[in-house]
């Protein structure tokens, strides 16, 4: 299969979209003038500590060959090594990547873990590759991006576009590179070579966990609360999986393709059923309405989870938003100038940095078992996951009610200040 792509179109935006390093940078700015940070910590904190750029060869099953960009940015690495997930789009760019690996490092902070902040990715529609070229294309770029990986160095993990054997292909790659196996080079991978129990789901079980604390934050009952998911990805869907078993009631969902709504609720037996058939919202007619992936955000509910990509509020339709909270699934989902429209209407806004930190956090949980050689169960992984996010969440909280703001400065409070004691102890 050939595919034909222009690796370098840079991607538009709207004007009331603007690039997500722009939203990261301006969240970070706006806390390091906050904390009145020196001039050049701030500096070396807007800017990342590494960008590598791999345009690389790949042979396509019909004997043509295709070229492809890769990326993989290293932000801060003050904490440890680096950590972050390799995402397959068409839509990758450089910008997209460095923006994601500053989240990663605050979130990596927030949750108290020993990582800094990494990201990486391909630009390149995976849907269009046979399953031997997709193994073809991750096995090269693993070789291109080689001498930066490692398990103390920086680990990749699962992203959008990715999933376990993706990163059975780079684990296999680089231990092959190396001489010996290396489970602990990236995270995410199958449990039969070194992955743990429970990472699949956990971004989506860890979302839950801390939409059941801020529900209690809220008085508000599980099985009285209204949930939207935007995107049904593997985020939104073990998000909605788990927030059902909670006993909240999702009214719509939604995929790439549109997304179908129920005030009363939708069936989620028949909708899991039906995307485990590879079946698209479009075609999904059972017992609702179809709705538009913009129209789904707008719609009334408790709460509304943005798990699709980064921009989808902005300040165009923050206005619309009529949920009582807004957890975010997706990386980057919120615009600032739509964050201050949230706050002005009331709605608690849970940051990214917090409510999809399930993921990394049991990655870390996945790096340890491999160090250790010794692998944990499935209830130590959730007992585990569980603690270490009600602990993020009650001190975001706190952080909060005492300084008197936002849960996203709340939360990047706390991250950006951890990360620079450890640029400070570190002699940085």
């Amino acid at each position: 299969m050939s595919l034909e792509i222009n690796q370098n179109q840079p991607r538009e935006e709207p004007e009331d979209n603007p690039s997500p390093y722009l939203t990261a940078l301006g969240q970070f700015q706006s806390i390091a003038q906050r904390l009145a940070l020196p001039e050049a910590t701030s500096e070396k904190l807007k800017f990342a500590q590494r960008e590598l750029i791999v345009n690389f060869p790949v042979t396509m099953d019909n004997g043509t060959t295709n070229m492809f960009t890769g990326y993989r940015v290293q932000h801060n690495l003050a904490r440890g090594p680096g950590k972050g997930g390799i995402r397959f789009h068409p839509d990758v760019n450089l910008d997209e990547i460095k923006a994601l690996s500053m989240w990663m490092t605050w979130k990596c902070a927030l949750i108290g873990l020993p990582f800094g902040g990494a990201k990486g990715g391909i630009r390149v529609d995976p849907k269009l590759l046979s399953p031997t070229e997709l193994e073809r294309l991750t096995r090269r770029y693993a070789i291109e991006i080689k001498d930066f990986i490692g398990p103390e160095v920086d680990i990749p993990a699962p992203d959008v576009g990715t999933n376990e054997q993706v990163m059975g292909w780079i684990m296999d790659e680089i231990s092959r590179d190396r001489g010996y196996s290396i489970p602990g080079v990236v995270t995410g991978k199958p449990v039969s070579i070194g992955g743990t129990v429970g990472r699949r789901e956990a971004t989506g079980q860890g979302l839950s966990i801390i939409a059941r604390e801020a529900m209690k934050s809220r008085t508000l009952v599980p099985t009285k609360t209204s949930v939207v998911i935007q995107g049904f990805g593997n985020v939104g869907m073990h998000s909605a999986h788990h927030l059902t078993e909670l006993g909240c009631k999702i009214i719509a969902v939604s995929d790439s393709s549109g997304g179908v709504f129920n005030q009363n609720g939708l069936n989620m037996e028949q909708i899991f059923q039906f995307k485990d058939s590879r079946g698209r919202f479009q075609d999904y007619k059972l017992n609702c309405e179809t709705i538009t992936n913009k129209e789904i955000l707008g719609l009334q509910s408790d709460i509304l989870v943005p798990a699709a990509l980064e921009s989808q509020i902005t300040k165009t339709n923050a206005s619309s938003i009529k949920a009582k909270m807004v957890i975010e699934g997706a990386n980057g989902p919120t615009t600032p100038e739509a964050d201050l429209i949230l706050n002005d209407k009331g709605i608690l806004v849970i940051p990214d940095i917090l409510a999809n930190a399930g993921g990394v956090t049991v990655s870390y949980f996945e790096w340890v078992q491999d160090i250790q050689r010794h692998f944990w169960g499935r209830e130590e992984v959730n007992e585990n996951l569980d603690r270490f996010l009600t602990k993020a969440f009650q001190e975001v909280a706190n952080t909060a009610k005492s300084d008197k703001t936002d849960f996203r400065t709340a939360s990047y409070l706390l991250s950006v200040q951890r990360v620079v004691q450890a640029m400070k102890d570190r002699g940085n």
